[in-house]
């Protein structure tokens, strides 16, 4: 089959989305489809990085996009790139030949709408990733009015396209709930999360080492956050209780990614002048193993309104490692679901956001405990959620797309 793939990323581009849709891509490669992806020509995260506009990587071809660089610093800077990435998709689109099955992810928000559009005028069937659900989490975020004209207009589009997809891929139980409660048909719905990174992602003692020492943690209890600093996962709290453990020479607190808030971790960190806390940017997939060793609590962090919009992806690499982590959020999500079942809840440590003495508490506790080694029940949990067996599933929910007529 000829299969499209839509999105902002994809390889080399190291944020999660290009890492999941890379390696769909080269599954469904090496399963005999034809691939093309439609993608941008700048990095996510620095858009001074560019790559070439036409080449064949492993054997997928790549189409990629000139867009702006205005970045992430203003809605209407974002909004700029977006509408240029839009507009120049679709020349692209048009101009390849038609697909069996176009797979569109959810960046920019609302890009599975072009490629139904595509669909119906020249044939293919439709399959929604949704990644994140917008204009959604732009409404649970405060960027956008509930029940506005903006809102109404954009939530219509979101709509028509989900309403003529062939199938949609939700990441959780709540978002698929999300998806009902908008008319969607369950029959509709193909729930499965985004897997671990198996081949890049495991226990490295002596990457764990190097990196502390590189990094100045040697001999220190790491309290890691990493990847997607964004208001989804609001941070307040975990900065807050920085703040006040700062005389706690036990205690670090790594920060490691990007996003439009991570610059504002940064800045707490500076103005405060707290020397426990450390930020870096996204690492490669070559270190990824060292870095995320290198942590003896995992932080995962939800927003009680993001939940089954957006999706704690994290985790399952957290898992894998079989390292301890703790859920900040509400009560009842996809993260509390899985803490649920880990038997030692030194491993799965919980708390709400904004509650600072909880939080504080359960750091300290944590850090008294010490290091604890790799848990088998997380990696048997890990198991689940791993490349080899959700990806098949994705290959075939695609493949089956492809083989029906889209209504």
């Amino acid at each position: 089959m000829k299969i499209l793939l839509l999105n902002q990323c994809f390889y080399p581009d190291h944020v999660a989305t290009a890492q999941h849709l890379t390696d769909l891509a080269l599954g469904l490669h090496s399963a005999g489809h034809q691939v093309t992806v439609v993608a941008s020509s700048r990095g996510y995260e620095n858009p001074q990085s560019r790559y070439p506009f036409r080449e064949t990587w492993q054997g997928i071809e790549i189409h990629r996009i000139w867009t702006t660089k205005l970045g992430k610093k203003a809605k209407w800077r974002r909004f700029v790139d977006f509408a240029v990435f839009w507009i120049n998709a679709t020349f692209i689109l048009f101009r390849l030949p038609r697909a069996d099955v176009a797979v569109c992810l959810t960046s920019p928000p609302l890009i599975s709408t072009l490629g139904t559009i595509v669909a119906l005028l020249k044939g293919g069937a439709v399959v929604p990733w949704v990644m994140d659900l917008n204009p959604d989490e732009a409404v649970a975020a405060g960027w956008l009015k509930a029940g506005g004209l903006m809102e109404r207009v954009l939530s219509s589009l979101q709509s028509w396209s989900f309403h003529r997809a062939s199938r949609i891929v939700a990441l959780d139980r709540f978002m698929a709930r999300r998806l009902m409660d908008k008319g969607i048909s369950e029959k509709v719905i193909h729930v499965d999360a985004p897997w671990s990174h198996d081949d890049a992602v495991r226990w490295d003692a002596a990457g764990r080492d190097a990196f502390r020492a590189s990094h100045g943690l040697t001999r220190k209890f790491v309290v890691m956050y990493s990847g997607n600093h964004s208001p989804c996962h609001p941070l307040d709290t975990v900065l807050l209780a920085a703040e006040r453990l700062a005389a706690d020479e036990r205690l670090a607190f790594l920060f490691v990614g990007g996003g439009s808030e991570f610059a504002k971790v940064k800045a707490f960190a500076t103005k405060r002048g707290l020397n426990n806390i450390t930020c870096l940017p996204y690492q490669p997939l070559t270190e990824l193993s060292a870095s995320l060793s290198s942590a003896d609590l995992h932080l995962v962090v939800m927003g009680a309104p993001f939940v089954g919009i957006v999706h704690p992806c994290k985790i399952y690499n957290i898992l894998a490692l079989g390292l301890p982590f703790l859920a900040l959020g509400p009560e009842e999500s996809h993260l509390t679901d899985l803490a649920s079942r880990l038997p030692d809840p030194r491993y799965a440590r919980r708390s709400r956001y904004g509650d600072l003495d909880g939080l504080i508490k359960e750091l300290s506790e944590a850090a008294s405990s010490g290091p604890l080694p790799p848990s088998k029940a997380s990696r048997a949990l890990a198991a689940e959620f791993s490349q080899t067996r959700l990806r098949a599933r994705m290959i075939e929910v695609i493949a089956a797309a492809g083989r029906v007529t889209p209504c």
